[in-house]
């Protein structure tokens, strides 16, 4: 595991890093970064941006908005909160939405800072029953990009003020509000340090065992394709935001492996386009999925018909025979 060196607090120069080191950098090697953003929200791939934050507030505060690329829910960043991004090559299909074998090495060394955390739920990983840290994935061919966050200090009042939580993900977790189902880890460290010192004892930990403890500078040809990448995808409005339009149905539901927001067009009973909205996980673009749905009549057999030559699983991690057709016709 090679650990590459980002002291960048920028959003934008951050998520192209990610991207960059999956595609580009050494695929024999596997990779480790430890970063942090300046106040962000940081949206999930297949999320409606406007309406996952408080845009009133963001624009007043200065808070910057960018999409990554892998799904899931949106999250807050700032200099109370630390990322973790692991890179590595996928020997085999176990590897792939499997949270538990990426979260373990963290989750073990936090142990050694005397913090009993574990994997909750699709995840997330907790602290007596609070999220401190959310996690996500995407998949470039044979390559996985694992990240995460760690709210070690942050600002929590922000966290909820920035996101709009719907109300049944925040009821599925068995609280009443946001700032009541997360937790930062500083009050549970059995030594106070500052975030810069865990971040040093963390990698140190996340290494050990490696018998040749390489860092990786980025070259100026590496800063310069970064940026490239930057100015081509997490810069752009169309990435961030995009389009919101109307549509003349909208169903939404919530299932234990994420929600589901369906907005259609339908005339003279075709579905003539479909957006798929939420913080749901898969390995296939989603747009694949919304292209074969065109065209089909919007009835339930004809859809459940169409259904049958479609695996949804690639799409939906976790999802259960009849998910999307309850939500298609709830």
């Amino acid at each position: 595991m090679i650990s590459i060196k980002n002291n960048s607090n920028d959003p934008h120069f951050n998520l192209a890093l990610e991207e960059y080191a999956l595609k580009y950098l050494n695929p024999e090697e596997n990779y480790v970064i430890l970063w942090q953003n300046e106040p962000s929200v940081i949206i999930g791939r297949n999320q409606n941006t406007i309406e996952e934050i408080n845009t009133t507030y963001v624009k007043e505060k200065g808070i910057n908005v960018v999409r990554r690329l892998s799904g899931g829910g949106a999250v807050y960043h700032d200099f109370g909160n630390l990322n973790f991004t692991f890179i590595v090559t996928i020997k085999d299909e176990g590897d792939v939405n499997n949270f538990k074998k990426f979260t373990e090495p963290v989750i073990k060394a936090l142990a050694k800072f005397g913090i009993e955390a574990e994997l909750s739920g699709r995840n997330d990983i907790t602290i007596d029953g609070k999220k401190f840290s959310g996690n996500a994935q995407y998949f470039y061919k044979n390559r996985l990009l694992h990240h995460g966050t760690i709210l070690f200090d942050s600002n929590l009042g922000v966290v909820q003020e920035t996101l709009n939580v719907k109300q049944e993900k925040i009821e599925s977790k068995g609280v009443k509000s946001v700032k009541s189902r997360v937790t930062n880890i500083h009050p549970y460290l059995k030594e106070k340090i500052t975030v810069d010192a865990f971040k040093e004892a963390l990698l140190n930990y996340l290494l050990e065992g490696e018998e040749d403890k390489k860092q990786y500078t980025l070259t100026k040809e590496d800063l310069r394709k970064i940026k490239e990448l930057m100015e081509e995808r997490y810069l752009k409005w169309g990435w961030n935001y995009g389009e919101s339009p109307k549509y003349s149905i909208q169903k939404n539901k919530r299932f234990i492996w994420g929600g589901l927001d369906l907005r259609l067009e339908v005339k003279s009973g075709i579905i003539q386009d479909c957006v798929i909205y939420g913080d749901f996980f898969g390995h296939h673009e989603i747009s694949t999925l919304t292209e074969k749905l065109k065209g089909i009549q919007y009835r339930e057999e004809e859809v459940a018909e169409a259904l049958k030559n479609i695996d949804l699983s690639p799409y939906f991690k976790g999802i259960e025979e009849g998910d999307f057709l309850a939500c298609m016709f709830s």
